[in-house]
């Protein structure tokens, strides 16, 4: 696989075609299963009217699952490949907003690692640097560079609301992300890798003290939780840390509990 992604890389034929196949791929039946799945799987979080932060977007595949689900989604991706794909797929649609920029600790600028495969693209040099030496991601470069515009989920919060479920996926920036969050947000969900585990595991800590809050995770794109019961910060930072498959990848799911003002 590896051999054939590094020949289309060379021929530059990469992105067209992993477009093709993409949409080829909607009109299979394998597809359809998976829109159920997700649908099902984010049906628990997401209800009609909901708000909804879809940070790193990407071209879009959940921010279409959370509309289908009936909320207003704020959709923030740095990639200008990303954002013209996103612009022209939801055209016309009145609950969501694309929005071109980074989400991270602070507002200001930052450079953006660009990967052929725009879904590993990344703020974070020591995460390219972690998959590339982990063999996870060793057949991309991350060879064009982008100048773009970074907000925080405060500030987004402040324009928008406080969202019901914030997904991020982020590639290794995600404990900068939740930095820029100073109170309770619903649910969250960001991505863990083994290889590169101790941000994430500072972003369970930061998260947990900003209010009453409980773990899970789902492994690689089950779109399952793992934990029959959610569990607290220390005990999810325990489980990650003895995951007995080492190429698992995954998604940690913080919900944060409603108190009695």
């Amino acid at each position: 696989m590896d051999f054939f992604i590094r020949l289309l890389q060379r021929l530059k034929l990469y992105n067209a075609a992993k477009t093709i196949g993409a949409g080829f791929y909607r009109l299979t039946p394998r597809y359809e299963r998976e829109q159920k799945t997700m649908l099902s799987f984010y049906g628990q979080f997401i209800h009609t009217g909901d708000m909804c932060f879809d940070i790193g977007a990407n071209v879009g595949n959940r921010a279409e699952i959370f509309l289908k689900l009936g909320a207003r989604v704020i959709a923030v991706e740095p990639q200008s490949s990303c954002v013209r794909k996103l612009e022209k797929k939801f055209r016309g649609a009145d609950r969501i907003t694309v929005i071109r920029e980074a989400a991270g600790e602070t507002a200001g600028t930052a450079e953006l690692m660009v990967s052929e495969a725009t879904t590993i693209s990344s703020l974070s040099p020591e995460w390219i640097n972690s998959v590339r030496e982990s063999g996870r991601f060793s057949a991309y470069s991350w060879k064009k560079r982008e100048q773009v515009k970074v907000t925080t989920l405060d500030r987004l919060i402040s324009l928008y609301g406080v969202p019901v479920f914030c997904k991020i996926d982020v590639e290794g920036f995600e404990y900068q992300v939740v930095r820029g969050l100073t109170q309770p947000a619903g649910v969250i969900s960001f991505e863990f890798t083994p290889e590169y585990l101790e941000p994430v595991l500072s972003s369970i800590h930061y998260l947990s003290g900003l209010g009453d809050a409980e773990f899970n995770y789902s492994p690689g794109e089950t779109m399952k939780l793992a934990l029959e019961n959610w569990v607290t910060a220390n005990e999810i930072t325990s489980i990650l840390k003895t995951l007995p498959n080492t190429s698992i990848f995954g998604d940690v799911y913080v919900r944060f509990l409603k108190t009695d003002s």
